[in-house]
């Protein structure tokens, strides 16, 4: 029985910068206030990434409840509804908020369309935090749709004024297709001047669609609550190559790997590039010979820090900004 030969490295794949940018704000919260920690749901959806955390000392929490008072609070990368938001504040937690930038842009739409009177069709999966978080922005108005046909019984309160979003790691082509349903049943739709899918999910999806064409296999690292990781595998699989999703190389089965020359693999957005080495070593126990990475696109978007966790590369320390006192001239 044929084994592999070469492995097929997506390009890009992996951390994207909110989620880099998320793990970093609860690492400097450890690091200038020491343990615990408390983040309101996963930070990322990864189990090694939450592991992790958990070892330095983040305590993952659901319910504001078991936070106690005076605490340092993170919100995750998904978000959270202006309810979430208030509670915290009420109970005078220092507060971080790691929603990712992209999500945050979302938040912000619906709250402008919203003072000029729009209603709003959300294109997500039900019980997902970002989609929680997003549709709890306002109290009403703001109508969840998972597929075409949920859009034939969608009932909004009036039409003139509509607006459509979208939970931002959806798959690109599924969403189009949504999106395409919500113009056909309401033509006047206001949609996003630039999609709300972001770039990371678009990227890794597009070289999922070049990957499947040079492999027999696909196999994406991610964690089974990792919407954009889901996505992936989804994608890979439709295009007519067997895929599988794992949590980490314990998860592969030799049997997937028989008469599979080229096995092509990726990462989703949350999952760190340490599990991707680790997958890579283990299909080469398998037979796999060579790594070849494929040609993609560079990403070098990074987004800033919270403000009161920046720190002093050569210190490590906060940085302070002291003003001299103006004199008179």
């Amino acid at each position: 029985m044929q084994k592999p030969q070469e492995i097929v490295l997506a390009e890009p794949r992996g951390f994207c910068a909110g989620v880099d940018r998320a793990i970093e704000i609860v690492e400097r919260a450890l690091q200038k206030f020491g343990r615990p920690i408390y983040v309101r749901h996963e930070i990322v959806h990864n189990t090694y990434v939450v592991n992790d955390l958990k070892s330095k000392g983040a305590i993952f929490i659901e319910d504001l409840d078991e936070v106690p008072p005076g605490a340092t609070l993170v919100f995750s990368a998904h978000g959270v509804s202006k309810a979430v938001q208030r509670e915290a504040e009420a109970r005078g937690f220092r507060i971080f908020d790691a929603t990712c930038p992209l999500v945050t842009k979302v938040h912000v739409e619906v709250a402008k369309l919203a003072r000029e009177g729009y209603e709003f069709i959300m294109i997500g999966h039900k019980g997902h935090p970002e989609v929680e978080g997003t549709m709890g922005q306002l109290n009403e108005g703001i109508h969840l749709v998972e597929d075409v046909a949920d859009v034939a019984r969608v009932q909004p309160g009036q039409t003139e004024r509509l607006a459509v979003v979208t939970q931002t790691t959806l798959s690109v082509d599924d969403a189009a297709e949504i999106t395409a349903a919500v113009r056909a049943r309401f033509p006047n739709v206001r949609e996003p001047k630039q999609q709300d899918i972001c770039y990371a999910t678009q990227n890794r999806q597009d070289a999922v669609k070049v990957l499947s064409g040079q492999a027999d296999l696909v196999i994406v690292v991610g964690s089974p609550t990792s919407s954009n990781s889901n996505r992936l595998r989804e994608l890979a699989a439709r295009l007519g190559t067997p895929a599988y999703m794992v949590d980490g190389a314990e998860e592969l089965k030799p049997e997937w790997f028989e008469g599979k020359a080229r096995v092509g693999l990726t990462a989703g957005a949350s999952a760190p590039e340490v599990l991707v080495q680790e997958v890579v070593l283990r299909i080469k126990e398998l037979g796999a010979v060579s790594v070849r990475k494929m040609d993609g696109i560079e990403e070098t978007i990074k987004f800033p820090l919270p403000k009161g966790l920046k720190l002093d590369a050569a210190t490590g320390l906060e940085i302070e900004v002291h003003k001299l006192p103006e004199t008179g001239g």
